[in-house]
């Protein structure tokens, strides 16, 4: 598969779309003096080469009652278990993340919650997963880095 080429007026639009996904492609173009209909070509361009993936919702959790996240690591009794495990964790509404990895733990997962209690009945939910033989559960105290765009700046650098 060829390399997508992207040029400055593709990371500029990208920039502005990483801060707010529903900002009005004539309002991008009246930042960067190019038509609207230029930003939308350039944005189904990147989306049919899949570099846009779709658009996505940021929402606060905080203020919907889920302050408290963990991640749970998972050892499973063996790990053809793997895909099992997983369609039952996706059946758990608050495991928001999940990770097959390597090294310490076969599934690496995040779980949002309203407090400790509930938290405790979600990791008590995964633990009684058949296959699962057990976890270790990690509280977040504060998320202190989520910045998308650090990671893009650099791609953009890279290439």
């Amino acid at each position: 598969m060829a390399k997508f080429k992207l040029d400055e007026v593709d990371h500029q639009i990208l920039d502005m779309l990483i801060d707010n996904t529903r900002t009005p492609f004539t309002d991008i173009a009246k930042k960067l003096l190019i038509s609207a209909g230029t930003v939308h070509v350039r944005v189904k361009k990147m989306e049919d080469a899949g570099i846009i993936k779709g658009s996505s919702l940021t929402l606060d959790y905080v203020k919907l009652g889920y302050s408290f996240i963990a991640y749970v690591g998972i050892f499973l009794e063996k790990t053809h278990q793997t895909k099992f495990v997983l369609e039952r964790l996706n059946e758990i509404p608050h495991v928001t993340v999940a990770h097959i990895t390597t090294g310490k733990f076969n599934i690496f997962c995040k779980l949002r919650a309203k407090d400790t209690k509930h938290a405790k009945e979600i990791i008590f939910k995964i633990d009684d997963i058949d296959g699962v033989s057990r976890t270790e559960t990690m509280i977040s105290l504060e998320e202190s880095i989520n910045d998308k765009k650090r990671l893009m700046h650099t791609i953009f650098n890279e290439l």
